[in-house]
């Protein structure tokens, strides 16, 4: 999956005495784009080393072995390097190469925490940053705000051999899904999992096996893989607002994931590989 970047070794320990070195690389966002070169096919993906930037439009976040990586703070409109440029970041999921593009989820999902929490959900006031951990501070209250990770399931649905798998409706991935949905208030991961279940494709589901996780920056959340057998009924009832498509599909039939980027990819790759027991 994309955090599996071994030998490489990520380190997330916050520091503001990290000084930028200009071997060092610099993210850079803007709405829904990173500024970035390359296509993520066959030109790889690479950041903008810190060299050109000034310091102080720079905010440590985390280190990749021996190299910080840095947000930009600064006024996106006057970023001109040569070779770079403002890219959708749906280009990070080209896995190309994996440690540049598992670095650039990361520090999409801190940016939109650094974005959101700008100023005090409780009195107004402008925050700063703790000095000792990853935290923004409230001068005027003392709110302390840590980075918000949202929890949410992934649930293989099983039938012997089969597999049951979706589409989603109105958003940009097409590729073949799993039943998903965030964990709600007071709601174990595993209750989420039978209420996503019920609630999108009508169907009971028992028996679930953890199959797996993942951070998904993106989106700014932690995804977490059951694998489960259906209880009762096989027949799907499809929610339509969320999903376009709903079947059952055999390991004989499934296609094989051109890649395992994502947990849901790894899920559908090892059933077909070894059926609903590779979750055991």
């Amino acid at each position: 999956m994309l955090q599996d970047i071994s030998p490489h070794v990520f380190r997330n320990e916050f520091s503001l005495n990290r000084p930028p070195r200009p071997s060092d690389y610099v993210m850079a966002f803007q709405d829904r784009n990173v500024y970035i070169s390359g296509n993520g096919k066959e030109a790889p993906l690479e950041f903008p080393k810190a060299a050109p930037f000034n310091p102080e439009d720079l905010c440590y976040l985390f280190s990749v072995d021996s190299r910080a990586c840095y947000l930009y703070t600064g006024d996106p409109a006057v970023l001109s390097l040569p070779g770079f440029s403002w890219q959708n970041t749906a280009v990070l999921r080209s896995e190309n190469p994996r440690l540049v593009c598992f670095a650039g989820f990361t520090a999409c999902h801190l940016h939109g925490w650094y974005t959101t929490n700008r100023y005090c959900g409780k009195c107004g006031a402008r925050t700063g940053h703790s000095a000792k951990e990853r935290a923004l501070i409230c001068p005027r209250c003392g709110n302390v705000i840590y980075p918000r990770i949202a929890p949410a399931v992934i649930v293989g649905i099983t039938d012997g051999d089969r597999l049951l798998v979706t589409r989603y409706r109105d958003r940009p991935y097409r590729g073949l899904a799993l039943i998903a949905g965030f964990c709600e208030i007071g709601e174990t991961p595993e209750q989420t999992a039978c209420r996503e279940a019920m609630e999108e494709v009508g169907l009971r589901i028992r028996d679930l096996t953890y199959a797996g996780s993942q951070p998904w920056g993106l989106d700014g959340n932690v995804l977490i893989g059951f694998m489960a057998r259906v209880a009762g009924t096989t027949r799907i009832t499809r929610d339509e607002n969320e999903l376009s498509e709903a079947f059952w599909v055999s390991r004989e039939e499934l296609p094989e994931p051109d890649s395992v980027i994502s947990l849901t990819r790894t899920m559908i790759s090892r059933f077909k590989k070894q059926g609903y027991d590779f979750g055991k």
